[in-house]
């Protein structure tokens, strides 16, 4: 999915950059071309700034997105979640960090949520890095409470795990 919506701006770098920061960050662009996050208009020179590219190369990309159906339902949709992971330990919450084996391997969310829950432990958040974002994609499981440090044995065990942090 993701590469025919890079396709799509395969003769421009700069605005693949602009788009690829835009899915990233969950950012919307509303019907007047503006960047938004909800309600709130993100500031098509800062969006520039942090992508490394010229302010009217955020502008051209905004009106391409506009100007395609499939590209305007994305990003009239797509949304941003918090995630918990730097601010969990200040909440009382336990952080598993698993770094896979490979993340295309089915199952490895399933596999680690078992193991979770044979210790009475309740996941509260669990996001995945997307592999196309990231170099070495992670799973950040968020729970109700400090992890033991035995759950780290079970985890390694698992065929799909290579790494496991807690915090």
């Amino acid at each position: 999915m993701w590469s025919l919506l890079l396709k799509k701006f395969e003769k421009h770098p700069a605005q693949q950059k602009v788009l690829r920061l835009m899915f990233e960050r969950g950012f919307q662009v509303n019907n007047e071309g503006k960047v938004t996050s909800g309600k709130i208009e993100i500031a098509h020179t800062q969006l520039a700034k942090e992508a490394g590219v010229d302010r009217r190369v955020v502008d051209s990309t905004t009106e391409v997105i506009l100007g395609d159906d499939l590209l305007r339902n994305i990003f009239q949709n797509v949304k941003s979640i918090p995630l918990l992971r730097e601010v969990a330990p200040l909440l009382g919450l336990g952080v598993i960090i698993i770094t896979p084996d490979d993340a295309a391997h089915t199952g490895i969310i399933a596999d680690v949520s078992t193991v979770i829950a044979r210790h009475k432990i309740s996941i509260r958040q669990a996001v995945s890095d997307d592999p196309f974002f990231t170099a070495e994609p992670r799973l950040t499981i968020i729970t109700d409470a400090k992890v033991p440090g035995s759950i780290v044995e079970e985890l390694l065990d698992l065929d799909s795990v290579k790494c496991v942090s807690i915090y």
